[in-house]
């Protein structure tokens, strides 16, 4: 009886350790008596007790298929991406692909440590949200923890990837919608509600080192706003995106954001023949001067910034670049309120470079964050890809620097994996790639400031400037009557050379 007894147990042990299942026991197999029944009941509980308690916390991988043990899989915090390191500098040397090859955080360039120069932070749409779909084609890819449903469960365990993913990437910043991180419900209350319990799942996941870089309201999805938010002809809708924008800026103060951004996809017109485009514009800016004043009532010290963009998916957004952007903030009294969050792929799609774009921004004290991507040269829309050029990342990094850096704004990777990528450690790769590239534009500009020529050239170029009539110009007390005198003294003018295949000559030598 004892010989089989522990058999049994024995037995138990090693199934229960191998599958983490419930042991069942057919106690009628074993003995007819009460007292063997008893007795075998009280060896089985001793065994599970002591398995239990002694065993290592429970991890599995994030795959919907195996049996992790869990009834409620929103609340499991088990490994996301098992086999994935926490992401460390190895240097350009290296050929590992789960490593940092250029970027190096605490590495000091031009006095700051490269993290504050960069300030990174990951994109929940483009990396929870994002399926691989495209208006020819449905999704490509479901990560291993989805279950294909947009559950207030399935939002807690997207959350609880996202913060994995930024401690083994080493970010501590993350950008957020409203609606990617919580579903809508059936009323605005409910909507709320269900966001609340979403930001309080993330504020307690973020501790005190992570917060997000900016957070925004999706004003572009739902068909209420079809017409757009801010510019819709219904006041309903202009009310329900007010009411929207006023909680998102709650919650992203709630959660230590930074920033908060408007992006305006839908805020412009596709023919001018319906559109009373100068109340649109009147209404928006009314819009943002509430922002403002709400932002001062709770006490929300972020950054308010405006995302420009030319077009897609409305024909023409009235924010169509940063001279756009601006010009509309002078318009309204609201230039030191505001400042721009610049996307490189919406710089391409308005005509101008990225590095055109920031330097606007900049020149007109209003570069406040740069969301990091780029477009295809050969496809006209926005694709998003991670910007992969080091070239243009040095171009990016020259702007930043004369800018002093972004504080408290930083480079958020609005980026998505291609189509036809469909792997979980691509998540991590495109990210690697985006921050050494960004990382080698940083050293690239700060070895051409470093070494001057590029500096001196554009210096000579606006020397004769540099003179008693030129510091009169550029005061204002030149009129037209002094330079036409000067004409008449000067005779025709010299013409220099601009030098332009030596600056691109100096620039290349520093890549």
């Amino acid at each position: 009886m004892f010989e089989y007894i522990y058999d049994l147990i024995i037995l138990f042990v090693a199934v229960y350790k191998e599958s983490h299942i419930t042991c069942y026991l057919n106690l009628n197999e074993m003995t007819n008596t009460k007292a063997g029944k008893l007795l075998l009941f009280f060896l089985c509980f001793n065994v599970i007790f002591h398995t239990v308690i002694s065993e290592d916390p429970h991890t599995c991988p994030a795959d919907l298929d195996g049996d992790c043990g869990f009834d409620d899989l929103a609340e499991w915090e088990g490994e996301f991406f098992p086999g994935i390191p926490k992401i460390k500098y190895e240097g350009p040397k290296s050929k590992n692909p789960l490593a940092y090859k250029w970027y190096n955080p605490n590495e000091e360039i031009l006095g700051k440590n490269m993290k504050d120069w960069m300030r990174f932070s990951v994109a929940f749409w483009h990396t929870f949200r994002g399926t691989g779909g495209d208006p020819f084609g449905a999704a490509t890819k479901m990560w291993p923890w989805e279950d294909g449903t947009n559950s207030l469960a399935m939002a807690k365990r997207r959350m609880r990837a996202n913060f994995e993913f930024l401690e083994k990437l080493g970010v501590d910043r993350w950008c957020f919608h409203d609606r990617d991180i919580a579903p809508d419900g059936e009323t605005l209350e409910e909507t709320n509600a269900n966001l609340d319990e979403i930001v309080a799942l993330a504020k307690e996941l973020q501790g005190t080192k992570i917060r997000p870089l900016w957070g925004t309201a999706q004003l572009f999805m739902h068909p209420r706003y079809m017409h757009g938010g801010a510019t819709s002809p219904e006041i309903g809708v202009y009310a329900y995106a007010a009411a929207q924008v006023k909680k998102a800026i709650e919650v992203t103060h709630y959660l230590g954001g930074e920033n908060y951004v408007f992006w305006g996809g839908r805020e412009g017109y596709q023919t001018l023949l319906n559109t009373d485009m100068e109340r649109e514009l009147d209404h928006m800016a009314r819009f943002f001067e509430a922002a403002v004043a709400y932002k001062k009532k709770i006490g929300f010290t972020g950054t308010l910034l405006i995302e420009p963009k030319p077009q897609e998916p409305t024909k023409h957004q009235y924010d169509w670049d940063a001279a756009t952007a601006a010009n509309f903030l002078r318009k309204y009294g609201l230039i030191g309120e505001f400042k721009l969050n610049i996307e490189c792929n919406h710089a391409t799609l308005s005509g101008h470079s990225c590095h055109h774009e920031l330097e606007t921004a900049r020149i007109n004290g209003l570069l406040g964050n740069i969301d990091a991507n780029t477009g295809d040269p050969q496809v006209g829309w926005d694709t998003d890809q991670f910007l992969m050029d080091v070239n243009e990342a040095t171009l990016v990094m020259l702007s930043v620097i004369k800018n002093d850096g972004l504080s408290p704004g930083g480079f958020n990777f609005d980026a998505k994996l291609r189509r036809e990528s469909t792997d979980v450690e691509d998540l991590f790769i495109a990210h690697i790639a985006g921050m050494d590239t960004l990382a080698r534009g940083l050293r690239n500009a700060a070895k051409l400031l470093e070494d001057g020529s590029l500096t001196e050239l554009v210096r000579k170029r606006y020397q004769s400037f540099d003179s008693e009539l030129g510091a009169q110009i550029e005061a204002g007390k030149a009129d037209f009557e002094l330079l036409e005198k000067k004409v008449m003294e000067w005779g025709e003018p010299t013409v220099p050379s601009g030098k332009q295949e030596l600056a691109e000559m100096i620039f290349q030598s520093a890549m």
